[in-house]
């Protein structure tokens, strides 16, 4: 593109300076032409006037006066009624067959004189040559600052393009974070602002995908830890009937569940479900997900209880809920110790559930940033109270940290019709 830029500059300016220089060539030869003529014209006039006095004086033409002053010259001088006088320094006789170029000017003097003089053609050409080098040089003068021009124009168009062909590139290559560099061309910054745009959209959809993963196997990793017990316990019990069908029930329940979890996660991924709120009764949920989770406190050797005002009722979607107290309680069976409580409050303008344990609390320097994602303050992912909030965020609800001894966290939830109705009385 460089080299087609510079051709067809200097194409344009080759032809430029040819339209523009051979008219002035020509006009300047003319006008060095016809000054030449004017000058030798004023000359023969000049010597006419002098002959008419030499005449009127002396009664004679003084040839060597002419041949010293004008020593360039060849003049010949015709008196009224006499003959005519050869002088002046030009040696070339201009009647001569063999005579060189010369210039010719014809008057006649105030006396009757009839006045010719000649010159030789050599200082015109010089003077016409002089003034064509002139021009000349000015045309490739033009040409060489046209050919600069063009280049300094085409580094300034064509780096541009070299630029955004290696933030393409490095975009193809995997490299998203946005290019940002401007050019000052209008068509070279959308194309580099479409770019960046891109790199972004990329960047975000990455981002979604890795985030989609990592929520996927962390909410699912519980649900699969308590169906993984309940078909233990099956398979331990198998010769009795009893308790294969209740932990069977339990295990289809927890299928139930891993279907609700991965609905809810393919619909949060597309962007294209909001989630649909209504009224939950927080003792049910809170009662199901307890039954999941004692065997596993049991194993251990700790306990999980229930505290707190029953009967309330808030706005929120069932299968989140229980997502958010999984995560919850998992990192206060992971990170704390002792006892985990589960207490139900009623606070008037919100459903509160707070999940606490006995541990030693957590760092104060982590606190400011415990709900970022990959921070935490034992061997966990640093995913689950990040994607808790999230959850919590996206249907209207919020997670928070209350205090570090005992670890408490709560949820806070919009009171549903049963709660308001209590707290405000009859309508």
């Amino acid at each position: 593109m460089r080299r087609r830029m510079l051709f067809s500059t200097l194409v344009v300016a080759i032809v430029a300076v040819l339209l523009l220089g051979l008219p002035l060539g020509a006009l300047t030869y003319q006008q060095v032409n016809n000054a030449n003529i004017d000058q030798l014209q004023r000359e023969a006039e000049i010597i006419g006037t002098e002959v008419d006095t030499q005449l009127m004086r002396e009664g004679r033409v003084d040839a060597a006066y002419f041949a010293k002053v004008y020593p360039q010259r060849h003049i010949q001088i015709t008196p009224s009624g006499s003959s005519t006088v050869v002088t002046g320094g030009w040696e070339y006789d201009p009647h001569a067959s063999d005579a060189p170029a010369a210039l010719n000017a014809t008057v006649v003097s105030a006396g009757g004189a009839s006045i010719s003089v000649w010159r030789d053609t050599r200082g015109v050409r010089e003077e016409i040559i002089s003034a064509w080098l002139g021009i000349a040089s000015l045309s490739l003068l033009a040409i060489g600052v046209a050919v600069g021009l063009a280049i300094l124009q085409a580094r300034r168009l064509t780096l541009p393009l070299v630029d955004l062909a290696a933030a393409a590139e490095r975009l193809g290559s995997g490299f998203i974070s946005p290019w940002g560099h401007r050019y000052g061309i209008p068509e070279a910054d959308a194309v580099a602002e479409v770019l960046d745009r891109s790199a972004e959209r990329i960047a975000s959809l990455i981002s979604t995908e890795r985030h989609f993963a990592t929520d996927a196997s962390h909410q699912l990793r519980t649900p699969l830890t308590a169906l993984s017990m309940r078909l233990e316990e099956i398979i331990a019990e198998a010769d009795k009937p009893d308790v294969v069908r209740e932990e069977g029930e339990a295990a289809l329940a927890q299928t139930e569940r891993l279907v609700d979890i991965v609905e809810s996660l393919l619909g949060r991924a597309r962007r294209t479900q909001n989630p649909k709120l209504e009224p939950v009764a927080i003792d049910d949920v809170i009662e199901q997900f307890m039954e999941e989770w004692r065997p596993v406190f049991t194993q251990a050797g700790r306990k999980i209880q229930l505290a707190g005002q029953p009967g309330l009722t808030a706005m929120t979607v069932p299968t989140d809920l229980a997502q958010i107290l999984a995560t919850l309680v998992e990192n206060a069976f992971k990170h704390g110790a002792g006892t985990v409580t589960v207490r139900r409050v009623e606070t008037g303008q919100s459903v509160r559930i707070e999940v606490s344990d006995e541990g030693e609390g957590i760092p104060e320097d982590l606190v400011p940033r415990i709900f970022e994602r990959e921070v935490t303050s034992g061997n966990g992912t640093g995913l689950g109270l990040a994607l808790a909030r999230h959850i919590a965020e996206s249907e209207g609800a919020r997670v928070e940290f209350i205090q570090s001894k005992p670890t408490t966290f709560a949820l806070f939830l919009p009171p549903g019709r049963a709660t308001l109705a209590r707290t405000t009385g009859p309508a």
